[in-house]
C-alpha cells in the first residue's frame, strides 16, 4: 500500500467529524440508575407510608367534596402533602390528626422533599465533580506517555511500557471507539475518544506537554497524519510510530517520528527467526516481553564502570548509546567506556520493576 501524498490524506481528514470527549477512569461506586432507583423506592415508601397514616386516622379529616375520607382520598391527600402542593380540600380537623401532621406527616414531607431534591443535587455535584476532577487532570498532567491507538499493537506497547515502572495515570489513550476508551479506563489509563489526526484532540490529551508517543493505529496514512499533527503540537516528545508496510516507514520518519517498527515485517523476522532456531525465536520473544525472563535495558553508565571495556561490565552489554551513533559490543570505536555513555544490556528481569529514568511521577487524583 503507497500513500498518495500529504494533500489525500489532509482532504480525508477534513471528512471527518470533529468529536471527542476525555474520560478518566472511574471510582468504584453504586451505578446511577441504581442509585436513582434506590431514591424512587424510598421516596415511594414514604409516600406509602403516610398515605396509610392518614387513611388509619380518616376519621380526623374532612373532605370537603363529601365530608368522607376513603383509600384514594387518603392517598390524594398524602401526595398534595409531601408534594407541598396543599389543595386545601382534604384537612385534619380532630386533634389526633393535627398531632399526626405536625410530628408524622410534616418530618415525612422533609424526608420527601431530601430524597427528590437530593437526587437532583447529586447529579448536578456529580457533573461539577467530574469537571473539577478533569481539569485538575489536565492542570497536573506533565511528561505523561500518549499512546494513539489502543488495539493490539497499542496495548501491547502500554503494556511494555508500564512494566519498566511507567504508572497508569501517566498514560493517556486517544481513540476513536468509545469501547476501546472504556477499556482502557478499565485498565486505570484516561482515555480521549476522537479522532487523533485532529489536532484538538490531541491538545485534549495534553500532546504538547507530553513526554512520549506512540502511534499504532490500524492505517499507515492515519499513522502518517497523526505524526505529523503530534510533531508540530510537541517538537521535543519522542514520537514512535508503527506501520503495516515498510515502504511507508520513510514517509513517517519525514514526518517526525523518531522510530519507525514495520509489524509486519517484525513479525515475518521474528517467524523466520523462529523456523531456523525455535529457541533463538523463544528468546528473542522473551527479550522483547518485558517484566519476565530476560529484559533488554537501556542505562546510564556509572562512574565505576568509566574507562572500562564493555567485556568487563558485570551486565551483559548488547551496544554502547554515544551522542546520536548506537554502535555493537565489539565495535573498536567504543575504545572505553564515558560517563556520557549508555548501555543497552540484557539483565536478568525481577519483581521490582526497572524505573524509566526520563519519566516523572505525575500527582495522584
Amino acid at each position: 500500500m503507497k500513500l498518495a501524498g500529504h494533500d489525500a490524506i489532509a482532504r480525508q481528514a477534513d471528512e471527518k467529524i470533529a468529536t471527542y470527549r476525555v474520560k478518566l477512569p472511574r471510582r468504584v461506586g453504586v451505578p446511577p440508575l441504581k442509585q436513582v432507583a434506590r431514591r424512587l423506592a424510598m421516596a415511594l415508601a414514604v409516600l406509602v407510608l403516610t398515605g396509610f397514616l392518614v387513611w388509619i386516622d380518616r376519621a380526623g379529616y374532612n373532605d370537603n367534596s363529601d365530608g368522607a375520607v376513603d383509600m384514594l382520598d387518603s392517598f390524594y391527600y398524602a401526595t398534595v402533602t409531601l408534594s407541598t402542593t396543599g389543595y386545601g380540600d382534604i384537612t385534619p380537623v380532630s386533634d389526633g390528626a393535627r398531632l399526626t401532621n405536625i410530628f408524622v406527616v410534616t418530618p415525612l414531607r422533609v424526608v420527601f422533599l431530601i430524597i427528590l431534591v437530593g437526587t437532583t443535587l447529586e447529579v448536578l455535584t456529580e457533573r461539577t465533580r467530574e469537571e473539577w476532577r478533569l481539569n485538575r487532570w489536565r492542570s497536573n498532567l506533565r511528561d505523561h506517555t500518549v499512546v494513539v491507538g489502543f488495539g493490539t499493537k497499542g496495548r501491547s506497547a502500554v503494556e511494555t511500557v508500564c512494566a519498566t515502572g511507567l504508572k497508569p495515570e501517566q498514560v493517556v489513550v486517544v481513540d476513536p471507539s468509545n469501547k476501546v476508551i472504556e477499556a482502557a479506563n478499565a485498565l486505570g489509563y484516561a482515555g480521549v475518544m476522537g479522532d487523533a489526526t485532529r489536532s484538538d484532540v490531541l491538545v485534549r490529551a495534553e500532546v504538547q506537554r507530553a513526554r512520549k508517543i506512540i502511534i499504532a493505529t490500524q492505517r499507515d496514512d492515519t499513522a502518517v497524519l497523526v505524526t505529523l499533527t503530534a510533531r508540530q503540537l510537541n517538537r521535543g516528545a519522542k514520537i514512535v510510530a508503527a506501520v503495516r508496510e515498510e515502504e511507508n516507514a520513510p514517509l513517517l520518519r519525514q514526518s517526525g517520528a523518531d522510530a519507525v517498527i514495520t509489524s509486519a515485517s517484525a513479525a515475518g523476522r521474528l517467524l523466520g527467526l523462529s523456523v531456523l532456531s525455535p529457541n533463538a525465536g523463544m528468546v528473542m520473544e522473551d527479550l522483547i516481553q518485558q517484566g519476565s525472563g530476560l529484559d533488554l535495558v537501556e542505562r546510564p553508565v556509572i562512574k565505576a564502570e568509566v574507562g572500562l571495556k564493555p567485556k568487563q561490565v558485570d551486565d551483559l552489554v548488547v551496544s554502547v548509546v554515544r551522542g546520536h551513533r548506537v554502535l555493537g559490543y565489539d565495535d573498536k570505536a567504543i575504545g572505553t567506556l564515558q560517563l556520557t555513555d549508555r548501555l543497552i544490556t540484557i539483565v536478568r528481569a525481577t519483581q521490582v520493576s526497572h524505573v524509566v529514568t526520563d519519566s516523572k511521577p505525575l500527582p495522584q487524583d
